[in-house]
């Protein structure tokens, strides 16, 4: 293998993989699981990932969906769970709430704004889905439109991240004001 094979060598993931097994309770193993999967996966998947039992993987799955962090589908057979991205925006929101003013926040979501605006003036167009990176055969071309659209979608993400943070700021912590 060369050094930039993805796996050089396999021992120093093995190694981290079995301190980890050893030190994060089952609990901890089937959340962070769970937090990496990027689509429904069945809870037998995932207790083999967690390297537990699938009654404990389910057991704990059931728990996390229940506080909100994931969603089941217990109508699959076997269920099925994924991580609920909407719980962590709104920790990521609720952090930023904390952490900055109001004032703060507004500046932010106006540069963020100004920043989209260039975008679409640049695009041609409101959605950075409705721009297609390959109009053009040079490959550094398509490429730099790739990281263009990448940071616009992303700064999309911010504003809404940023606007929810305003919102819970203002009402004390609470989406909707008292």
């Amino acid at each position: 293998m060369t050094k930039f094979d993805p796996d050089p060598g396999g021992e120093p993931t093995n190694e981290l993989r079995q301190r980890w097994s050893e030190d994060t309770d089952t609990f901890g193993r089937v959340y962070d699981v769970l937090v990496g999967i990027t689509e429904p996966t069945s809870y037998r998947e995932i207790a083999d990932i967690a390297d537990c039992s699938p009654n404990a993987a389910k057991k704990h799955l059931d728990r996390i969906a229940e506080m909100g962090i994931a969603r089941a589908n217990r109508q699959s057979r076997p269920a099925q769970y994924e991580r609920n991205d909407g719980y962590f925006e709104w920790q990521d929101a609720n952090r930023l709430a904390e952490e900055l003013t109001i004032e703060e926040i507004i500046d932010r979501v106006r540069e963020l704004e100004n920043r989209q605006k260039q975008f679409e003036q640049r695009f041609g167009a409101t959605d950075p889905t409705a721009v297609s990176v390959f109009e053009h055969d040079d490959h550094d071309t398509i490429h730099e439109r790739m990281n263009a659209i990448s940071e616009w979608q992303s700064i999309e993400h911010d504003i809404r991240l940023y606007e929810l943070a305003r919102q819970l700021s203002s009402n004390d912590g609470h989406l909707l004001p008292a």
